[in-house]
């Protein structure tokens, strides 16, 4: 049995979570009213959660 993903699908995941705990480590940093926490962290969260991730799932291993 063939594999269903491929590995630009594996790089794309490994890229959704990075993204996640470096948003999320944004999110978290000190002092909570700081420009990373309120305007950055939540565009990087979105991004890894509305684009990154689904683009790494929904995309089908490669017809060779």
């Amino acid at each position: 049995m063939q594999p269903f993903f491929s590995k630009k699908n594996y790089w794309g995941v490994g890229l959704a979570v990075l993204l996640l705990v470096v948003g999320f480590f944004l999110l978290g940093a000190k002092p909570a009213n700081n420009k990373l926490a309120l305007n950055v962290a939540p565009f990087v969260l979105l991004f890894a959660y509305l684009v990154v991730l689904p683009w790494s799932l929904w995309k089908g291993k490669d017809k060779e």
